[in-house]
């Protein structure tokens, strides 16, 4: 795993903002290991409980019934049932019809949410229009060995 400090950065400047933390890329430029992987870890070592980070991969054949948005808003809502943050990180969210009012919802309850995903309708500078100005976007690109 390489290590993406730029990118973890600006991870760690947003952290328990009031932003929808959205990551978008081309395929396989590296969005969910910052996420999943680098992000999760440096949450871990902050004392987070594992518990309260959420990772959820839309592209995992296991997880296709939560590309529901009412199936997947319940499923969270059962995982955050205790007290204190949770740190929401979905990938692939373009598979989500109606996402939008899905990771609002989620924020609106005092989550920090992370989305990712790759698609023309994400990656075209719209997302921050669908999610009512309330997010950030954090565009990773692939790494460069020049």
């Amino acid at each position: 795993m390489i290590a993406r400090p730029v990118y973890l950065e600006k991870l760690i400047r947003y952290k328990d903002k009031d932003l929808i933390k959205v990551i978008t890329g081309i395929r396989r430029c590296g969005k969910s290991v910052l996420l999943f992987d680098i992000y999760a870890r440096y949450l871990l070592d902050l004392g987070i409980p594992e518990d309260h980070i959420l990772k959820i991969n839309l592209e995992d054949k296991e997880n296709s019934p939560l590309r529901d948005a009412d199936a997947l808003y319940q499923f969270i809502l059962n995982k955050i049932s205790g007290s204190g943050k949770y740190y929401v990180m979905i990938d692939e969210i373009q598979y989500v019809t109606g996402f939008e009012d899905l990771v609002n919802s989620l924020k609106n309850k005092g989550c920090d949410v992370y989305i990712t995903g790759s698609n023309s309708r994400l990656l075209s500078g719209d997302i921050s229009t669908a999610l009512r100005g309330r997010s950030i976007e954090i565009k990773v690109y692939t790494l460069s060995f020049a």
